[in-house]
């Protein structure tokens, strides 16, 4: 029997895992069997694991990053006949299931389930019309192995030698207001991020506008967010020693420019112009000057208005620190040692932030808050402690009970905005009862 025949029994029993009920409104059954028609073709046995539910163990694993395999699998009770709480349970066979599963189910799931989530609208979420979308990318590394070092490759230090570990690329889109990511590319270190980054501007969706870092700075890139749809904009730092023509102003620091697209670019993008067009505002941020360029035309959209939305680009920012903090712990390395099982656990993290996002802004909205008003943090840990609650249940029938609560409690984790503090910051010498010796020579 194939992996997607157990999966397609899994999403119609009643041997659901009590734990993953905590998701069940957010993935629909229908998504699941859709998802396990990517898994890889393999026949497998019936054991007290089946693989219908290492899809769950993967995302489990970014929940509880500091356990073992066997001790996720019972802290969210994933065994065919409910009892893997008091069973013991091989770890070879939990690593053999996820080698049958592959990673293509999670990336499926993960990019099916963002389509819908990222572009899901909330109370107040949009800037001016809009909706406001960010791009960038993050490195992982991974175990030091030849197989993952030949293929994910690694960065070159000062010398001849080579970063200690090898690191693989993650782009992603996100909903900056929700931040909940649209789409996501993981690749090998040496890929380019404006590549990544072209290969996913077709899930923008039109009536937005995208902010992105300096380091995608490309006629052919930006050329493509704004053409390839209606009313869809971009903003983004201008580049040190950008050469520019100003060809219209309109008003202070707000100049609308013209500069010329470099001959390699045309040679790859010929439908490319020989020059393009952008507004240019300039505005000052402390004792610095700075540019950013965009594509919001400037009858609509004023030049303190759009200064003010480039710096919602750090939100994105703050999700790669919420991924690398909150759920994988400031771990050195992804826990997986295989080409394959690196793609998975990437998929399944990606996928459980997701999860993580969307049920804290829907607890937002109903207790009548902005979704990135929740401290993702405690959300994440309040939602692992209730996996494990819910898999030890006797009574499945009190589970909408237990969801309703868990939405409800989460009341307490929105993040109170404390004023700034009247004085500046000072570091203050500790009083001590004994003579300080000024003389004294370093401790090595």
């Amino acid at each position: 029997m194939s992996v997607q025949s157990l999966l397609a029994d899994l999403v119609s029993s009643d041997y659901y895992p009590q734990s993953v009920s905590v998701f069940a409104e957010h993935i629909p059954q229908g998504w699941l069997q859709l998802a396990t028609q990517h898994a890889n073709q393999v026949t497998v046995r019936r054991r007290k694991l089946v693989s219908e539910y290492v899809l769950w163990l993967v995302v489990g694993m970014a929940f509880f990053r500091n356990e073992p395999l066997i001790e996720i699998a019972r802290r969210m009770n994933i065994s065919l006949d409910g009892q893997s709480v008091d069973t013991v349970l091989a770890k070879s066979a939990l690593t053999q299931a996820r080698q049958k599963l592959g990673s293509e189910a999670l990336a499926w799931l993960f990019r099916h389930s963002g389509e819908h989530w990222a572009t899901e609208r909330y109370p107040d979420d949009t800037w001016q019309g809009l909706q406001v979308f960010a791009i960038d990318g993050a490195l992982f590394r991974t175990a030091d192995t030849p197989e993952l070092r030949d293929h994910f490759g690694s960065g070159n230090t000062s010398s001849d030698r080579q970063t200690p570990y090898p690191l693989c690329r993650v782009v992603t889109v996100m909903k900056v207001h929700s931040h909940v990511l649209l789409d996501a590319q993981i690749t090998s270190y040496r890929t380019n991020e404006m590549k990544l980054a072209c290969d996913m501007l077709d899930k923008l969706p039109d009536n937005s506008v995208t902010l992105l870092d300096k380091g995608f700075f490309s006629a052919a890139l930006l050329h493509q967010i704004h053409d390839k749809g209606h009313q869809r904009h971009w903003l983004l730092p201008m580049r040190k020693g950008c050469k520019y023509e100003v060809i219209a102003d309109y008003g202070d620091g707000d100049p609308l420019i013209e500069m010329r697209v470099s001959s390699a670019a045309r040679k790859q993008h010929p439908d490319l112009p020989d020059k393009w067009q952008a507004r240019a505002v300039t505005y000052q941020l402390g004792q610095d000057s700075k540019t950013v360029l965009t594509s919001l035309p400037a009858e609509q959209f004023g030049a303190k208005a759009v200064a003010a939305l480039y710096h919602q680009r750090w939100q994105i920012e703050l999700g790669f620190r919420d991924i690398k903090s909150s759920m994988q712990h400031n771990a050195l390395t992804l826990r997986s040692k295989t080409v394959e099982l690196v793609y998975q656990e990437l998929w399944g993290l990606l996928l459980a932030y997701n999860l993580i996002r969307r049920e804290a802004s829907l607890a937002a909205v109903s207790h009548g808050y902005s979704p990135d008003e929740v401290s993702f943090k405690f959300a994440c840990q309040f939602i692992a402690a209730e996996l494990i609650n819910m898999a030890v249940a006797v009574s499945p029938a009190n589970t909408p009970k237990r969801l309703k609560n868990l939405r409800g409690n989460i009341a307490i984790l929105f993040l109170k905005k404390r004023p700034r503090p009247s004085r500046p910051r000072a570091v203050k010498m500790s009083k001590t009862r004994y003579p300080v010796n000024y003389k004294a020579s370093p401790l090595k």
